[in-house]
């Protein structure tokens, strides 16, 4: 019998002159490799900021700061042995505080880069990061 699981992650959009901070799946069977937002599962008793920037110095080595929220998704999806899993996202933008981009050893991440906004177009990007995307971007615009 499958098993449902709800899980509450927090994530960062960084912007750094034009370029967005990305992490890319440990997951061998995402292929094309999937990139996503740093940031990942909120322990129990942490505020999601506390697990924003936890999660940002794990995948990434930066220091976040002044995390604003940008918006909240969910999404349902089923595992392969069946079980299925509610995840709520919330998404912040935050700003680079100091740091250099190192990797993540031994997580569900295995490289962090940074990507010029304008050439997205090839990466294989997680839906909510996406959408993430496209929230910040209409804001930017308006």
């Amino acid at each position: 019998m499958s098993k449902q699981h709800s899980s509450v992650r927090a994530y960062g959009l960084l912007i750094n002159h034009g370029e967005i901070a990305l992490v890319r799946s440990s997951n061998p069977e995402h292929q094309p490799p999937l990139w996503w937002l740093p940031g990942g599962g909120i322990d129990f008793g942490e505020s999601p900021e506390e697990t924003l920037a936890r999660e940002f110095a794990e995948e990434t080595g930066l220091t976040i700061g002044n995390p604003q929220l940008l918006g909240v998704t969910s999404d349902l999806r089923r595992r392969k042995n069946g079980d299925r899993i509610h995840t709520v996202r919330i998404i912040y933008t935050v700003d680079l505080v100091a740091g250099e981009l190192t990797h993540e050893v031994h997580g569900t991440t295995d490289h962090a880069a940074w990507f010029d906004l304008e050439a997205l177009g090839d990466v294989n990007l997680a839906d909510y990061a996406t959408w993430a995307l496209a929230q910040f971007q209409s804001r930017s615009s308006s």
